[in-house]
């Protein structure tokens, strides 16, 4: 039979064993809370870029849009003058007539592509597929991170149950859970395409 003191000292190795494990608990928490708070930071830049290229994939299809009716207007016009030529009689008014469908045809030639100036049709198409592209990739990397900060958030719940309880299969758990955040995290940084979501 144990005296007094023998159960003083069992519970005081008691209290010294659960104290020493909180600190670990605390410890896991704290380390969650940190990769918690770099997903979130990854995950809301990678947002903002997302909208930013939305917004410039949409500015530049509408570019590209206004640069098609203008084009369609001067080719138009330049089908009409040429129909108009033959019933001109007059040599100087013919001659201006058939400069000014030059000019034109040159233009609608020019708004279809413009390399020098980048800005024909060509090459709005080109600048607007690869916005949508950078969109893309920003978002997917958003999609990730918020898996992960999920996870991270979840870990965090289970440490501090796991404090609460004393249940260690919870902590087991919320450090699994932490792994999965840092492998979705990984995701969202170098291979924001392998892995998709619906």
């Amino acid at each position: 039979m144990a005296g007094p003191h023998e159960n003083l000292e069992h519970a005081e190795h008691a209290e010294h064993a659960a104290h020493g494990g909180n600190k670990s608990i605390a410890l896991l928490i704290s380390v969650m809370a940190l990769f918690l708070a770099f997903s979130e930071t990854l995950g809301k830049s990678a947002q903002t870029e997302g909208i930013s290229l939305n917004i410039k994939a949409s500015d530049t299809w509408n570019f590209f849009q206004a640069k098609t009716i203008r084009q369609t207007a001067l080719r138009t016009a330049a089908e009409n003058g040429a129909a108009m030529l033959p019933g001109i009689t007059d040599p100087a008014a013919r001659e201006a007539m058939a400069k000014q469908i030059d000019g034109w045809k040159a233009t609608v030639a020019r708004y279809d592509s413009d390399p020098k100036e980048k800005d024909g049709r060509k090459e709005l198409r080109e600048q607007a597929h690869a916005y949508e592209h950078e969109r893309d990739t920003s978002l997917a990397r958003y999609h990730h991170y918020e898996v992960a900060s999920a996870a991270f958030q979840i870990a965090i719940v289970l440490g501090s149950a796991t404090i609460i309880t004393g249940m260690m299969v919870l902590a087991w758990i919320a450090v699994g859970l932490g792994g999965v955040g840092l492998i979705f995290m990984g995701i969202g940084l170098w291979a924001p395409h392998a892995v998709h979501f619906v």
